[in-house]
């Protein structure tokens, strides 16, 4: 199965996480290591442009990096367009969903009323997908999904239905996700691992935030 072949593709860990997001939580995956087979990934990315293809897009856009590596996959499936969001540090009051995403500068203007669907690798809390998907409509174009390969949790879920656009993956997993003052691995003294030097650079983004 599909599914299968997606969590096959994925290193895990377990403990007590930074995010990008800004949330902890107690599952990362290593996704620096998802396309040192780029044959197994573009075949459950076939899966994933199927579905896709029923929304009549323009164009794929990809958060980087490895999110812009699958929609890469999933332009080339379709015969689309491709673009990316590149990561920004965007301080919040809160510290949750301090990671912005932008389109380059060159690809904004030829977005402008076209039919523009989301691809990432794996989405948790959404930090790509909300930023992407909110300066894609401020290039003007018309967002008509969001597809990853993995959906972790349902907090990606209920944004997409806030945002009334479809959210379509290969799989989906349950998943643990904590605001930093009410998360039980703090409480109980575990400590938090910030993996990638998240908080002074964004410089990773394994855990999917």
């Amino acid at each position: 199965m599909a599914s299968e072949q997606v969590l096959e593709l994925l290193s895990a860990r377990k403990g007590h996480f930074l995010l990008e997001s800004g949330h902890h939580g107690d599952l990362w995956l290593d996704l620096e290591s998802l396309c040192l087979h780029p044959a197994r990934v573009q075949a459950v990315v076939a899966e994933l442009a199927r579905p896709l293809a029923k929304l009549k897009v323009d164009a794929v856009c990809g958060p980087l990096v490895e999110g812009a590596f699958v929609g890469l996959m999933a332009a080339l499936a379709l015969d689309v367009r491709f673009t990316y969001s590149e990561r920004f540090v965007r301080p919040t009051e809160d510290g949750l969903f301090p990671a912005g995403y932008r389109i380059p500068g060159p690809l904004r203007a030829g977005l402008a009323g076209k039919r523009v669907v989301i691809v990432n690798d794996v989405i948790n809390a959404g930090s790509a997908m909300r930023g992407t998907l909110a300066d894609l409509r401020d290039c003007g174009a018309v967002v008509v999904g969001v597809g990853a390969l993995l959906v972790l949790g349902d907090a990606a879920a209920a944004f997409a239905d806030e945002q009334g656009v479809p959210l379509l993956s290969v799989a989906t997993l349950p998943n643990s996700l904590w605001n930093p003052a009410e998360c039980p691995l703090c409480a109980s003294g575990e400590p938090l691992q910030d993996i990638a030097g998240f908080v002074v650079s964004l410089g990773a983004d394994g855990g999917s935030g």
